[in-house]
């Protein structure tokens, strides 16, 4: 094993972040350090970060080579010595098992399924001030009752992918992947949003 594979089977992503001062909350969040961050926009689970913020996204070595300006050799020797590790390669016996191979794949699938759902969240709270009725004889527009339909739903997913264990964010993303259901909605909601754009719309909450 390379210096890097024993870094990152030995600390986690979460690990880290704590050693080095982010205060990290329950849910796995915190501040990003790498933009101005007012409210917690960093997601850290055990082997990977992804800023909903700024997009800042790795491993745990990335992190450190971020946090304080290290090539990736640097990152990984100062948390070798930061937490006592000894770089050499250990013995086959205390090798990791390698990570399943559509690890990765899975995390770009819950990235995009988190940026899909909170761009139709956006326009569905839009569509929820800019349709509603004046008075309660109007007619209730169709983008209004979407919006109070789907609304509650849209949210409870993008939490789920916020602060959900990762049994629950696996089946959420397999289910949004399958049959395409996530690329609908993104070209869903791109479409409604030229229609708005179209008509020279500002949105209610920009």
């Amino acid at each position: 094993m390379t210096i890097y594979e024993i870094i990152k089977a030995a600390i986690s992503v979460k690990q880290a972040a704590k050693h080095y001062g982010l205060n990290v909350n329950r849910n796995g969040m915190a501040c990003c350090p790498f933009h101005n961050d007012r409210h917690p926009s960093l997601k850290l689970n055990e082997d990977y970060f992804f800023c909903f913020g700024c997009g800042a996204k790795g491993d745990v070595i990335d992190l450190v080579a971020r946090l304080f300006d290290l090539s990736s050799y640097e990152a990984a020797q100062k948390l070798a010595a930061d937490f006592g590790l000894d770089p050499k390669p250990p013995t086959a016996a205390a090798m990791v098992k390698p990570k399943r191979p559509y690890i990765r794949q899975f995390r770009e699938n819950e990235m995009l399924c988190f940026r899909v759902l909170t761009d139709y969240l956006h326009l569905l709270e839009d569509w929820k001030i800019r349709y509603a009725p004046k008075t309660p004889e109007d007619a209730l527009d169709d983008r209004f009752v979407e919006a109070c339909q789907m609304h509650c739903y849209i949210e409870y997913m993008a939490d789920v992918l916020t602060v959900g264990d990762l049994e629950e964010r696996v089946a959420l993303v397999d289910k949004l992947m399958q049959d395409d259901k996530i690329a609908f909605l993104q070209e869903y909601t791109a479409r409604k949003k030229k229609e708005v754009a179209h008509r020279g719309e500002e949105p209610e909450n920009a």
